[in-house]
């Protein structure tokens, strides 16, 4: 499939852009106020759009879209218990079948609290390396975003060469969960092993033959068994804690980079993943794998019309900040993307310009997709209309 390859143009206060521009629903205010393609009456009444023209003056009074503010998530926090062993009291063996279980018992426990204190000390290995690949990582993230909140180049390779870092640093987090999961497997055989001791040193009470030094020796040793058991039980608490918070975090890390990725190659700044603002959201129907006939759009109107009326249309940034505020608004937001074509010229012309339009729609859902925007909640269409005279994509919203 043929794709285009889309090049950035900084965004001005006004976003002067013929090629992209916004329309208005009820959930935000409206920042051109122009209608789509739609009706007759709605044309007649639109402002003809502006076409950008070279270092055109911002208009007077016309306060400056600010820039989208990035908000970096910082890594969870990571527990900090420093799961020491009790430690094992010796005793004298008293010669009884009571005292010899209690010797079999205390042996037992003391290999149970050396496989704690070392699943305890890679832990802490693991914790104090996460921190650092995790700084690593947010380091390289920030260098970028502030490279991009001032503007840069598109594909400046200072620029992907920081996301490379950060990508290999991110990686080096998932690897850190995966030796967490290695632990936890661990720690849950030591569980197993903690609660047969528990309830063995309790069933040895009721062992006839014992004098009273060896129910003595088993008071003790109960005791150092039902402390080791409640450390084993708070540091598996701890490790599925700290494994589920930091697989959570990566998952959303990663679909921040692909969003960052797209940011870096058209060298402006969009945000994080529209994937964060989605998570949760319930009932989003299936997207449709290939362009059906729409269904009637009259009346509505469209987040973004993007025209393709020029070579490299800048379109990102007003994509990524109207599916942005949808979402903010509704997070099980539905999309429908439709590709508009002229309805002029003969039948050669109408369905050369119909395919183009359908690969401008696929290329735009492409880049939703980078954004962080789950392919299943866009649907695409495709429609012809009189009133357009280039390629068009519509977004409107469910």
């Amino acid at each position: 499939m043929e794709s285009k390859t889309i090049r950035p143009i900084v965004f001005g206060a006004a976003l002067l852009l013929s090629g992209c521009s916004f329309a208005t629903e009820s959930l935000w205010p409206s920042l051109t106020g122009e209608d789509p393609v739609g009706s007759e009456q709605s044309e007649q009444q639109a402002p003809a759009p502006q076409q950008a023209q070279a270092a055109p003056p911002p208009p007077p009074m016309q306060p400056a879209q600010p820039a989208p503010q990035v908000q970096v998530q910082q890594p969870p926090q990571l527990g900090t218990t420093n799961f020491q062993t009790p430690g094992v009291t010796s005793g004298r063996e008293s010669g009884t079948f009571v005292g010899k279980k209690v010797v079999e018992l205390r042996n037992e426990l003391r290999r149970l609290q050396g496989n704690v204190s070392r699943n305890n000390t890679d832990l802490q290995q693991i914790r104090a390396r996460t921190v650092q690949d995790s700084q690593r990582y947010h380091g390289a993230v920030a260098a970028i975003n502030a490279r991009l909140q001032v503007g840069t180049t598109p594909g400046n390779p200072i620029l992907v060469e920081q996301y490379n870092q950060a990508v290999s640093d991110l990686d080096k987090i998932g690897a850190d969960i995966s030796r967490m999961n290695d632990i936890t497997n661990s720690v849950t055989s030591d569980a197993t092993l903690a609660a047969f001791l528990a309830e063995n040193t309790r069933a040895a009470f009721r062992i006839s033959g014992a004098i009273d030094e060896d129910h003595q020796q088993l008071a003790i040793l109960q005791d150092e068994v039902d402390r080791t058991v409640v450390l084993v039980d708070r540091l598996l608490k701890e490790l599925s804690e700290d494994i589920q918070r930091q697989t959570n975090y990566v998952a959303t890390e990663r679909s921040n980079l692909n969003t960052l990725s797209e940011s870096i190659k058209s060298g402006e700044i969009l945000g994080a993943s529209l994937t964060n603002r989605a998570l949760g959201a319930a009932g989003s129907p299936n997207a449709r794998s290939a362009l059906s006939p729409s269904r009637s759009l009259a009346g509505r109107r469209p987040l973004v019309v993007i025209r393709f009326d020029r070579q490299n249309v800048a379109y990102e940034q007003a994509l990524y900040s109207a599916v942005s505020r949808a979402l903010e608004r509704r997070p099980n937001a539905t999309f429908e993307l439709v590709a508009v074509s002229p309805a002029t010229g003969d039948n050669a012309r109408r369905a050369l310009d119909a395919n183009q339009a359908r690969r401008n729609a696929e290329a735009v859902l492409r880049t939703l997709q980078s954004m962080g925007l789950p392919a299943q909640r866009v649907n695409i269409s495709a429609q012809t209309s009189a009133q357009a005279q280039n390629n068009e994509v519509h977004l409107y919203l469910n």
